[in-house]
């Protein structure tokens, strides 16, 4: 499995939690030869994600502390240990709710010089019933509290993303968390990158249930963590 551009090897990071259903379908529709190295952050899963991450090719790092912030920097810390850093780093959750064979589309941009982070957009081509009410407003909301404080112009908190590495290392990411995501787009904006978003289709998981609207309570706390996470960034910088 080798990257397209070998010049400008990529790796990519799937944090996944309770996903064994949804580890081998992933693993038929990821593009391989678009990656250097594909790691697979097991985040304490109590069900056979790990085994069948093995089983199905990935790198397995298993990430015990609980959080989707965690398991993304477990998986950056693996690319740090390596000799060889990529040119990039993607990110896509592991439960099909976005395309695998868009990612493409998402490292493009970064590879051809013209953007340093990219993020697959789902506001506009998300089927119906994909994303929950209470995950749309609350989306809206946070975009809008982000390009109110950073100048940006988001549309959405996709987790379909990349970034040139030397600019994800200059972030000195730490959230581990549900406040990653946006603690990414703000910083990135604040940095002033080259800032790049697609339309991408959005689709309902293929199996398994979801760790923030599958519950109100997960909803909540995703929420007001993401909101937090934006006003503690803004007091930091003013």
């Amino acid at each position: 499995m080798t990257s397209a551009d070998p010049k400008h090897p990529v790796d990519l990071i799937i944090p996944a939690y309770n996903e064994e259903e949804n580890i081998e379908p992933l693993a038929a529709a990821l593009p391989w030869h678009l990656f250097r190295h594909v790691f697979l952050i097991d985040n304490a899963s109590t069900d056979e994600t790990a085994k069948r991450g093995i089983d199905s090719g990935f790198k397995v790092i298993t990430e015990k502390s609980r959080g989707y912030g965690s398991a993304c920097l477990a998986g950056m810390e693996a690319i740090h240990a390596l000799d060889d850093k990529p040119y990039a780093v993607a990110f896509l959750d592991a439960d099909l709710s976005d395309d695998p064979s868009k990612l493409g589309d998402v490292i493009a941009p970064i590879l051809r010089g013209t953007s340093d982070f990219v993020i697959a957009s789902r506001t506009k081509l998300a089927e119906p019933g994909s994303l929950t009410l209470t995950q749309q407003f609350g989306n809206r909301f946070a975009c809008l509290l982000l390009n109110l404080t950073t100048g940006q112009h988001y549309t959405d908190l996709g987790p379909m993303r990349a970034m040139l590495y030397d600019a994800l290392i200059d972030l000195d990411m730490n959230d581990r968390t549900w406040g990653w995501t946006v603690e990414m787009q703000y910083k990135a904006a604040t940095k002033k990158l080259h800032i790049t978003e697609f339309d991408v289709a959005y689709r309902d998981r293929h199996a398994g249930k979801s760790k923030i609207s599958g519950s109100i309570i997960g909803s909540i706390k995703a929420g007001y963590k993401i909101l937090t996470t934006i006003g503690v960034l803004y007091l930091k910088r003013t």
